[in-house]
């Protein structure tokens, strides 16, 4: 296992890149900020390190994959690229780091928008890029809010929605109001479809006798989403609850078409993410930042 001894010194912030702080001097930004946009010190002279930031956030992305976000480690990532834990070190300060690092390399490619598909339907693809890649690497959203200062590529992420956005007559604030509004729905939707994967899941391997190791994709993909916590809501209603407790309920689906299948009932991501689409256009209209003829 390599020590990484070589004389490059750990990467430390340039001089002192910063923002205004409201009275007219500039405050500085926290440490971790500055690297995570290569505000680093120059090298100095001698042989390139074998070892990297980039690697160590690839190791600690791959081993979050694989295992979920409680395995990373500094000792794990050390196994995993070949160095001893104190050589990571150098090019990462700790833990705390290492997230923000994650959080933000995680988001380095964009959805693909076309050029003039609209805002609406390109803010519908931006979102929904969001989701998936949620639901795709659920460890995301165990990530502390302390992680996810603005970094270049979540930065980009935003551009891209600024771009979607610049035909809407609509100031740059109002603007960054729309885009957090639909990254709340991200995370709100990511969670939902997380949460209840994994319920379902712990549910078929305990009705199957599995440990609870057992991969998802040695499981009955059937039996997964049967076992859904919210697939028998209808079930549970007409077997336990007293219409005289829930008249509203029962009287909703006792007047709903068992043919009457909408078509988000297929597609809940789209469907969510429509109806938000739906407030901010009005909105949009509202305040004059689109025509009001229904165009």
């Amino acid at each position: 296992m390599s020590t990484d001894t070589t004389p490059e010194p750990a990467e430390q912030p340039q001089a002192t890149p910063g923002q205004p702080d409201g009275t007219g001097a500039t405050r500085e930004l926290p440490a971790v900020v500055q690297r995570l946009w290569g505000a680093a010190a120059p090298r100095r002279r001698g042989p390139k390190p074998a070892l990297s930031a980039a690697q160590i956030v690839q190791a600690a992305l791959d081993l979050a994959d694989a295992e979920g976000l409680a395995a990373v480690s500094m000792a794990r990532i050390a196994d995993a690229v070949g160095y001893t834990p104190m050589a990571l070190y150098r090019h990462v300060s700790g833990k705390e780091e290492l997230l923000v690092l994650m959080a933000d390399a995680v988001a380095a490619e964009l959805p693909d928008i076309p050029a003039g598909i609209g805002w609406r339907a390109g803010l519908e693809r931006w979102t929904r890029a969001q989701i998936e890649l949620g639901i795709a690497r659920p460890w995301m959203l165990e990530l502390p809010l302390s992680a996810a200062p603005p970094g270049p590529n979540r930065v980009r992420w935003i551009d891209q929605a600024f771009g979607v956005l610049q035909p809407v007559e609509l100031p740059a604030d109002a603007k960054l109001a729309v885009i957090g509004l639909l990254a709340q729905h991200v995370l709100g939707e990511s969670r939902v479809h997380i949460e209840s994967r994994r319920a379902a899941v712990q549910q078929v391997l305990r009705e199957s006798g599995l440990p609870d190791g057992t991969p998802e994709s040695e499981l009955d993909p059937a039996a997964i989403d049967a076992a859904n916590p919210y697939a028998d809501f209808e079930t549970v209603l007409s077997t336990y609850a007293d219409p005289t407790m829930y008249p509203n309920l029962f009287e909703s689906f006792a007047t709903w078409p068992e043919d009457s299948m909408t078509a988000h009932s297929e597609d809940d991501i789209a469907f969510g993410i429509s109806v938000v689409l739906d407030g901010i256009e009005a909105f949009l209209r509202r305040c004059g930042a689109l025509p009001d003829d229904g165009s």
